[in-house]
């Protein structure tokens, strides 16, 4: 009887990798970021951004603090209290580290005056959050007390919701493809018994008949979960599974009719009058730190080229090409390229492609393609190519960056 693979743990492999890593000097549950993961992360966030910005959201910054009263006009105080820090008291005020962007941004979307024209406004942000979360339920990046999350709030018309959250939809369905991830499920959250709910029922059947309303039209196959929805809204919940087959959420779609009621938000109708919006919540990639765990683990650590730390190893194979390798290395950085050269020093020709395994593209350098201005290509799947131009491969492995692409080589 053969062994069934070991499951990869992104705690391991990404301590391995060099990608993060804890100090109880720091804190448990704040995790730092090396070179190697903060080069991934930054990837997943520029990526996040850009498709973001092509899709109509404007981009935002917003403090990591608020006042108390800030979460007691939004519900947070009420409902999430005990997943919160502590107020701090500075003078007679106090500030709470936020749980969650949405107050801030349903402040910033009153700042002024709305038009109906203006609408869907969509406003987006990569912003810090904070959970206090017990020791216990801590680990790796999966579980953290301090949180980046892909977050944005579409507000818009009630005729407006359905369409921009089957649009949210297609967001992730983008994202997902690009990173390489094939949910497992999508799930309509809803409320259940208990005080921690929003106590409206008008309000929750108009926006659950919503999403299941979009759910339909999109043709995905979905179950409902009671006891699962946010405490202001019910939610569309895109559910991914690690190799040992734990569920967790990477992406979520959420009505709200409560905050904007909360906030008195308001835009002005063609009829000259003012109308509440409604608020979309949407997510594409979750948390960055959920979403890099579950890449490590559900690529085993090799990750489409976009999103690898080093995406080229050059490899001389002696000293006498070192400075061949470097010119290659420095033509792959001027292109916005992640290039390494991994030298003799490090080991034999042998070693070192052992040692960069998981780099997609690797570039052998000899005398002769030295002298040729060329390299011989090792891929990550263990396919060799016949010897490159050096700015042909260079060109090729940017053309597969830029497309997002998850296979390494076409043709």
């Amino acid at each position: 009887m053969s062994e069934s693979p070991a499951v990869v743990d992104h705690r391991r492999l990404g301590r391995e990798l060099e990608l993060f890593d804890t100090d109880p000097l720091i804190g448990a549950g704040l995790p730092y970021w090396l070179p190697a993961g903060a080069a991934v992360r930054h990837a997943l966030e520029e990526y996040v951004r850009e498709a973001e910005r092509r899709a109509g959201y404007r981009h935002v910054y917003s403090p990591v603090l608020g006042k108390r009263e800030l979460y007691e006009i939004s519900g947070h105080w009420a409902h999430y209290r005990d997943d919160m820090f502590p107020p701090m008291d500075v003078g007679a005020e106090q500030f709470v580290m936020r749980p969650s962007l949405c107050p801030h941004h349903a402040v910033i979307f009153r700042s002024r005056a709305r038009s109906y024209r203006e609408l869907p406004f969509r406003m987006a942000e990569l912003g810090g959050m904070y959970r206090s979360e017990p020791s216990g339920v801590l680990g790796g990046l999966t579980r953290v007390r301090a949180i980046r999350l892909n977050d944005a709030h579409i507000f818009c018309t009630l005729d407006q919701v359905a369409e921009e959250a089957a649009g949210t939809l297609g967001l992730i369905r983008e994202a997902h493809a690009a990173m390489g991830i094939v949910p497992v499920r999508h799930r309509l959250s809803l409320p259940g018994p208990g005080g921690k709910y929003v106590a409206a029922p008008g309000m929750w059947e108009r926006s659950t008949a919503l999403l299941r309303e979009v759910l339909d039209a999109s043709g995905l196959d979905y179950e409902e979960a009671e006891g699962e929805a946010a405490f202001y809204g019910p939610k569309i919940d895109v559910q991914v599974a690690d190799p040992a087959g734990r569920e967790s959420t990477l992406s979520t779609v959420q009505v709200d009719f409560h905050q904007p009621e909360q906030f008195d938000l308001r835009y002005i109708g063609p009829d000259g009058a003012r109308h509440r919006p409604v608020m979309i919540h949407r997510s594409v990639i979750g948390s960055v730190e959920r979403a890099v765990a579950h890449l490590v683990e559900c690529h085993a650590g090799a990750f489409p080229a976009w999103l690898a730390p080093v995406q080229l190893a050059v490899l001389p194979v002696s000293d006498d090409a070192y400075e061949a390798a470097d010119r290659v290395a420095a033509r792959a950085a001027g292109l916005g390229l992640r290039a390494e050269v991994v030298g003799p020093e490090q080991g034999t020709l042998g070693a070192r492609v052992r040692a960069v395994r998981l780099v997609p593209y690797q570039a052998v350098i000899g005398a002769k393609e030295a002298a040729g201005d060329r390299v011989s290509v090792r891929l990550r799947d263990g396919r060799r190519l016949d010897p490159l131009p050096v700015g042909e491969l260079l060109g090729r492995i940017k053309e597969s960056v830029e497309a997002h692409a998850t296979g390494l080589w076409a043709g």
